[in-house]
């Protein structure tokens, strides 16, 4: 979900906060320590490991149906494929999510508490229970509705996907649709793909249902206009 993320303005937390940005990755993390370099470094690792696998694959890139897992590719393109897979859509939906987790699992060499939000998409690790706020445009809920993740459930990805927000490409109107699982990079195909589902209010219960029948979804919000649905284990604050 990009815009000008004015919304990290919005966090309040005792961990150490840095940026790292590299061409359009541009990720927001908090952690025990400023991590600074070993996050740059793993973010350059990943970028480089999926430029090179597009340029010998580009549908991969260009696909918006799923492609063939490639048993050959680097871990994070086949996390890609896993995920977009399981929701009927194309493997970039899966990328800021994916990029996110696996910075965060490799970071947690280095610290107990890692979170990283990459575009509204979030890996989690954390050693106290945390509320997040959902951003969901002009919607008269924005900001004012959270989702508590308790610490025993992470790690977690906490992924949102909106058709009135950011650049990204999206077939739905909704102005939020958040979606929690222990993949990050199933949370973020997920939410695109239940996104996409959502054209008006009339199409919430419905497209609450269908990321039920998705295999790893823990829980979904979807706000759009003045409405908002749940379902799952999503404890709303």
């Amino acid at each position: 979900m990009n815009t000008n993320r004015f919304y990290r303005s919005w966090v309040n937390s005792e961990l150490t906060s840095f940026h790292v940005k590299i061409a359009d990755s541009d990720l927001f993390i908090l952690a025990d320590i400023n991590l600074e370099h070993q996050a740059k470094d793993l973010l350059i690792k990943y970028r480089k490991e999926l430029r090179e696998y597009i340029k010998l694959n580009k549908y991969f890139s260009e696909s918006l149906k799923p492609v063939s897992l490639d048993i050959k590719a680097p871990e994070i393109v086949k996390k890609m494929m896993t995920a977009s897979e399981k929701c009927g859509v194309g493997p970039m939906a899966a990328v800021a999510g994916a990029i996110a987790e696996s910075v965060g699992e490799d970071l947690l060499e280095f610290s107990e508490q890692i979170i990283i939000e990459n575009g509204g998409d979030i890996f989690i690790k954390s050693s106290k229970d945390r509320k997040f706020s959902v951003f969901a445009g002009n919607s008269p809920l924005s900001g004012k509705i959270g989702l508590l993740i308790k610490k025993e459930i992470t790690p977690l990805g906490v992924c949102t996907s909106s058709g009135t927000v950011g650049h990204s490409l999206s077939f739905g109107r909704a102005d939020a649709v958040t979606i929690i699982s222990k993949d990050t990079a199933l949370a973020d195909s997920a939410a695109t793909a239940i996104c996409n589902n959502v054209t008006s209010k009339d199409d919430i219960k419905k497209a609450l249902n269908l990321s039920k029948s998705i295999e790893g979804v823990v829980g979904c919000v979807i706000i759009i206009g003045d409405k908002i649905g749940s379902i799952g284990e999503i404890e709303l604050v």
